[in-house]
C-alpha cells in the first residue's frame, strides 16, 4: 500500500470511530477527485450540490464501511454515481457524458490547447474532450485517472467486469490522445506538426502516461 493509500485507510478508520478531525482529512483528500467525477456526470452548474449530497450519504453510511484506502473511494464514487443518476432523473435529462453508449456532441474547450486540458482531467476543461467518447469509455477514464480507482473497485461502481473496464480505459485515452493530436478543427496530420514546434512531445508523453497508469494492475 501507497503512502498516501495508507494514511488515507488510517483517517478512515478514525473517522468512522467519532474523530471529526480524520473526517476532514478524508474529504480534503477525497473530494477535489470525487467533484470531477460529479462534475463529469451532471456538468458544473450541479457539481457542488450533487457531491455534497453524496457526502451526506457518505458520512452517515460511515460507519458500515469496510476496506482499505482504495474500496473507500470506490465505495465513495459509487454513492457519488447514484446521487448523480437520481439528480439526472429527476432533472428529465441526459449525463453529461451520455445517457447511452451512443457517441455525445462534444462542448467548447475553455483551455488554450488540448494538451493543457488533458493535464487538467477532472477539472471543467476536459469536457469539450470527455464528452466526444462513449459513455463507457469516459466513465472508465475519469475513474481511473482522476479518481485513481484501479480497474477492480472502478469496475464495481460501474457494475461491469475488470477487464472492461480496462478495455473502455484504454479504448477512450487511445481516444482522447487522438483528439489532442488533431487538436481543435485540425487534422491529426496538421495539428502533429504544430505541436512539435510547440513542444507538444510533452503532450504525447502526458498522454502515454495517462494510458499506462490504466493498464497496469493496482
Amino acid at each position: 500500500m501507497q503512502g498516501d493509500d495508507a494514511e488515507l485507510t488510517v483517517a478512515v478508520r478514525a473517522a468512522q470511530s467519532g474523530d471529526e478531525t480524520a473526517f476532514r482529512t478524508v474529504y480534503r483528500t477525497v473530494h477535489p477527485r470525487l467533484l470531477g467525477y460529479v462534475r463529469t456526470l451532471v456538468g458544473e452548474a450541479d457539481a457542488e450540490d450533487v457531491a455534497s449530497e453524496a457526502w451526506l450519504q457518505i458520512a452517515r453510511d460511515l460507519e458500515r464501511f469496510t476496506g482499505d484506502a482504495d474500496r473507500f473511494r470506490g465505495w465513495a464514487a459509487r454513492i457519488a454515481r447514484n446521487r448523480a443518476l437520481d439528480h439526472i432523473r429527476m432533472r428529465g435529462r441526459r449525463p453529461a457524458i451520455g445517457g447511452d453508449e451512443s457517441e455525445l456532441a462534444a462542448r467548447a474547450a475553455d483551455a488554450d490547447t488540448a494538451g493543457e486540458a488533458l493535464e487538467a482531467l477532472g477539472t471543467g476543461r476536459t469536457l469539450a474532450l470527455i464528452a466526444q467518447l462513449p459513455q463507457d469509455q469516459a466513465e472508465a477514464v475519469v475513474l481511473r485517472v482522476v479518481v485513481g480507482l484501479d480497474a477492480k473497485s472502478a469496475a464495481g461502481v460501474l457494475g461491469k467486469r475488470p477487464g472492461a473496464v480496462r478495455t473502455a480505459a484504454h479504448r477512450g485515452l487511445r481516444r482522447l490522445a487522438e483528439l489532442v493530436t488533431a487538436g481543435p478543427g485540425g487534422s491529426s496530420a496538421t495539428a502533429a506538426g504544430q505541436d512539435r514546434r510547440a513542444g507538444g512531445a510533452n503532450v504525447s508523453s502526458g498522454v502515454t502516461q495517462l494510458r499506462a497508469r490504466t493498464q497496469k494492475d493496482m
